[in-house]
């Protein structure tokens, strides 16, 4: 039985944002990926589109997510389905880390506006 501890896991860091990732294929999972997101406040990913769903569950704080240009400002203890397909820009107004929970299946690559892909390596 795969236990990832959090002493187990790898941080990335991209676009001002800490990714913490526990499932990955390097800990045992096969299918799917998840991640612990920190995002300090002030900061706002740039817009992109992502290839898989995610589902996204804010633990802490808020945050503010534009899906396809509508935005809704999201608490914690929501959820957030992301489909694949959809551009996705989260930016955190308040004065304090954000944190999310993320969750989507392996092979997840972003698209920014100017063409580049993305491939976050705490999703495959």
């Amino acid at each position: 039985m795969p236990v990832v501890r959090p002493s187990d896991a790898v941080t990335h860091e991209i676009h001002g944002a800490r990714f913490v990732s526990y499932a990955t294929p390097q800990t045992g999972s096969r299918q799917l990926c998840a991640w612990r997101g920190e995002i300090p406040a002030g900061t706002r990913a740039p817009a992109h589109t992502v290839t898989h769903e995610e589902i996204l569950h804010l633990l802490d704080g808020e945050l503010l997510i534009t899906l396809d240009d509508r935005t809704e400002r999201v608490a914690a203890g929501d959820t957030v389905i992301i489909n694949a397909g959809a551009t996705l820009t989260v930016e955190n107004p308040a004065d304090r880390t954000a944190v999310s929970w993320v969750t989507t299946s392996l092979g997840l690559q972003a698209r920014l506006a100017d063409g580049t892909v993305l491939t976050p390596p705490w999703a495959n």
